[in-house]
């Protein structure tokens, strides 16, 4: 079954990605002939795991999930789903100004 997961390597970073295989893809990692960034940084670690029926929706989760902050992904490893969802929310003050807010804060 098709799988997106997130690795912790050994310098404590995260690698994200997605697979047919996971058993198998966990092996190449940890044999140092998974990706350039784990390769450098075993052992590495099995932190979370998401499966799907098509691997186009495990390489568009695993797109997504790249994009995230580490807070962000952190929360969705524990499952805190209430974090996660604060997260995903614009922290740029910046930001909220260019769309017509006068505020620093997100409206409520």
């Amino acid at each position: 079954m098709p799988h997106m997961y997130i690795l912790q390597c050994c310098d404590g970073s995260f690698y994200t990605g997605r697979t047919k295989d996971l058993p198998r893809r966990l092996w190449q990692h940890q044999n140092g002939m998974g990706a350039n960034h784990t390769a450098k940084r075993l052992p590495v670690k099995l932190f979370y795991a998401e499966e799907f029926t098509r691997i186009a929706d495990a390489f568009y989760r695993e797109k997504q999930v790249q994009g995230w902050s580490r807070a962000k992904k952190i929360a969705l490893m524990q499952e805190a789903w209430d974090r996660l969802h604060i997260l995903a929310e614009c922290q740029n003050s910046s930001h909220w100004k260019r769309c017509g807010f006068d505020c620093a804060q997100p409206p409520v």
